[in-house]
């Protein structure tokens, strides 16, 4: 069985305080308690044989924030392995988001578990900006790669 792929963007910019970037943190009733681990790279599933990567990164974006995805120039961040196996591929682009604009895509699960209950969540319940030490401290585990890649390219 091939692994899943998901690709995204990872939004970055510089301020006063340093390097920052935009992460997403997952919606739903098993996130909605959690910060660490909680956060990373607005990203969704793909298949390769029916779009690349990169389409699927600014098609994800759209999806899961509800606004276009920035132009300018893309550095690519490389691909990851998560512990559930799935493989992520992201790039960043430099730009400004103000998190208030969001209006976050949907999915729908059964909740309670075994209620017969459907409810509808956000896919991420919020985006922030965070200074790098911050963001490594609550990404996904195999995506602080991205943030140290992003370091080595802005440095």
């Amino acid at each position: 069985m091939t692994a899943k792929r998901s690709a995204g963007l990872l939004l970055y910019r510089h301020t006063d305080g340093g390097l920052e970037v935009l992460l997403g943190h997952m919606g739903g009733p098993f996130f909605a308690k959690k910060d660490a681990g909680a956060w990373g790279v607005p990203k969704g599933e793909y298949e390769p044989e029916e779009e690349t990567a990169w389409d699927a990164a600014r098609r994800e974006f759209q999806e899961e924030l509800g606004l276009p995805p920035p132009d300018g120039e893309a550095v690519e961040l490389g691909e990851v392995r998560q512990t559930n196996g799935k493989v992520v591929t992201a790039w960043a682009i430099e730009a400004d988001l103000d998190p208030a604009t969001i209006d976050p895509g949907t999915f729908r699960m059964e909740w309670p578990p075994k209620s017969g209950n459907v409810q509808e969540f956000p896919e991420l319940d919020r985006v922030e900006w965070f200074g790098l030490d911050r963001a490594r401290a609550v990404i996904v585990k195999a995506q602080a790669a991205f943030l140290d890649r992003l370091a080595e390219h802005s440095g």
